[in-house]
């Protein structure tokens, strides 16, 4: 078994020396674990594949890796994306040739950071996975989907690992104390505090219990309360990676929610991807974006709203103008709601794309110099003003040929049931201008 960053155990941290050592000890994606659950039976089975584990940091990607090496007796090779390149890769397949000439022995190739390995660098272990040299476990924290190459995807199953619940952080959280942290008692607020900051991350847990412990015997502490912990603890940023996953997540949620009409869980969104570092910025332009799409003409004020929100944040920054956002965040949510302008553009753009370049029809056409007059553009043009209700009724503004579309549905909420009924009575004046309906 061999291991790019192997270390000794007592020099370790503490999140290494507590690493599980069965599968019984793994806390936590009971989905996957649990009885009848899909890693449970393979381990059960000694049935070994290829798999990609996909989930945040801290969730037991590598624990379980090393512990199909123990179950199976596999040779376990770790490689880390970010550090290894082709040359590391040959140098595995030499080293499961020779395990398998020797003893017969499978080897699990460990892929951490998998995603990060380019297309030729992956292609480059394929044959052999393919050929079962090579069992891969391939752990990311990035969708799979858009990160590792799909010949790759159809020869492994891909696991989805959840963030460890409150429960989870808390049985980690007393095995931690019991085992490494004996002399120390921590009371109810302090335990809180330290499964919040980890935020589903058991690495995190335990790399933060181990700085309490190491401040406590410098202190010549026993007895940890919530003080202690805030005196002891640098801020830590929530789970976010700004080119990630959760950020992605986030922003969606956020949208769904204001899309949804729900102010305070659009709220709560905002202010996580704010207390995880999301550039303000960035969620502003995200605002006008959501005003034009969700809202729309159901209530114009709502894109002024979110414009005048980011040109405060310009000018105050943060933290200060995170609150002329937060209240941008407020309307957008409770403002009447429609897609019917975002649809209509949508469906005019792939028409158009789909469509021949047709002729501007020649009354459309603007004649500033004689020969166009003569050539008889602007002819029979009706200027709208001159017109009753200036409103050129039964006026075709179509080229020529074009089918009839209806493609603008103003939505009966808001400003748009006023906008609709204007929409209907024109287009009576329409059929009547065309002798298609009595007055």
């Amino acid at each position: 078994m061999s291991d790019l960053f192997a270390v000794s155990h007592q020099d370790a941290p503490l999140a290494e020396r507590l690493r599980p050592k069965a599968l019984a000890e793994v806390i936590g994606q009971q989905h996957l674990l649990g009885p009848g659950k899909p890693l449970a039976m393979a381990f059960q089975s000694g049935q070994l594949h290829s798999m990609i584990l996909w989930g945040p940091p801290g969730v037991g990607k590598t624990t379980l890796a090393r512990l199909m090496a123990d179950a199976f007796d596999a040779d376990f090779i770790a490689l880390s994306a970010v550090f290894a390149g082709v040359r590391d890769i040959r140098e595995a397949v030499a080293g499961a040739e020779a395990t398998r000439a020797r003893s017969g022995r499978r080897t699990i190739l460990f892929v951490d950071e998998v995603h990060r390995f380019n297309k030729a660098q992956q292609d480059a272990f394929l044959p052999y996975v393919e050929g079962g040299l090579l069992t891969l476990v391939g752990a990311t924290t990035e969708n799979p989907s858009f990160e590792v190459n799909s010949a790759l995807l159809s020869r492994a199953s891909v696991y989805v690992l959840q963030p460890l619940s409150v429960d989870d952080l808390g049985v980690l959280f007393e095995r931690a104390c019991r085992q490494a942290l004996p002399g120390l008692s921590f009371d109810d607020l302090a335990r809180a505090r330290v499964v919040g900051l980890a935020d589903g991350d058991a690495r995190r847990l335990l790399n933060l219990l181990e700085q309490i412990g190491t401040a406590a015997a410098s202190a010549g502490a026993t007895a940890i309360d919530g003080a202690f912990v805030d005196t002891t603890l640098a801020q830590t940023l929530r789970r976010f990676d700004k080119g990630g996953d959760a950020f992605y997540d986030q922003i969606s949620a956020l949208h769904k929610a204001v899309r949804g009409s729900s102010p305070d869980a659009a709220l709560y969104w905002f202010c996580r991807m704010v207390d995880g570092g999301a550039d303000a910025r960035y969620l502003a332009r995200r605002l006008v974006r959501m005003a034009w799409e969700d809202v729309g003409l159901a209530d114009p004020r709502a894109v002024r709203i979110a414009l005048d929100a980011s040109e405060t944040f310009e000018r105050l920054g943060a933290p200060e103008g995170e609150l002329a956002l937060a209240q941008a965040v407020l309307y957008l949510a409770m403002a009447a709601k429609s897609n019917a302008g975002y649809l209509a553009y949508n469906v005019a753009r792939r028409f158009i794309a789909s469509d021949a370049s047709r002729p501007v029809p020649a009354h459309l056409r603007n004649a500033p110099t004689r020969l166009m007059k003569n050539l008889g553009y602007g002819k029979d043009y009706r200027y709208a003003h001159d017109q009753a209700e200036a409103y050129a009724a039964g006026e075709n503004y179509f080229p020529e040929g074009m089918p009839a579309v209806e493609w603008y549905r103003p939505v009966d909420r808001g400003l748009e049931i006023r906008i609709g009924e204007k929409l209907a009575h024109l287009r009576t004046l329409d059929r009547r201008a065309r002798g298609e309906e009595k007055e």
